[in-house]
């Protein structure tokens, strides 16, 4: 008979990843670093537990997005007063917001729950091709497309 195994906090080992967004196109990038950052990318996957790894994004600002949702895509954003309503395109994101642009992408793929809010900790966004993260070795992730 096969038992169900369920992983234990303590029982997680985490890996870093480095991710090179040259040429990429933003929804596949997307949705292959939140699945690693959930963890669904191992067998030993727990829903309720945090068994995601670290991903590293490098060279952001070389990003791309397929058809013409750079002109058309919109991004809201509201100060909760009356007339605060903030509009931005894609484009202006992309010139003005690299960073915050790609994480927007990527946390709205993960849990609106305090188990998301840790994973989305494990992310880490840089606009050029270095990163401070060095010493923890990060394995280099390919993603097709």
């Amino acid at each position: 008979m096969r038992q169900t195994t369920f992983l234990k906090p303590a029982d997680v080992t985490r890996t870093w990843y480095v991710v090179d967004g040259a040429g990429m196109t933003m929804g596949r990038l997307a949705t292959e670093v939140a699945a690693v950052l959930r963890g669904k990318n191992k067998p030993t996957f727990t829903p309720n537990v945090d068994c995601g790894d670290f991903v590293i994004v490098i060279n952001a600002d070389q990003i791309v997005m397929t058809g013409n949702k750079m002109n058309d895509k919109k991004y809201y954003s509201h100060s909760m007063y009356p007339g605060g309503l903030r509009t931005r395109t894609a484009k202006e994101m992309k010139a003005k917001y690299t960073v915050e642009w790609v994480e927007k992408a990527i946390h709205g793929m993960l849990p609106h729950t305090r188990l998301g809010d840790v994973q989305r900790r494990h992310l880490f966004v840089y606009k050029g091709s270095t990163h401070p993260h060095a010493a923890q070795q990060p394995v280099e992730m390919k993603i097709k497309g």
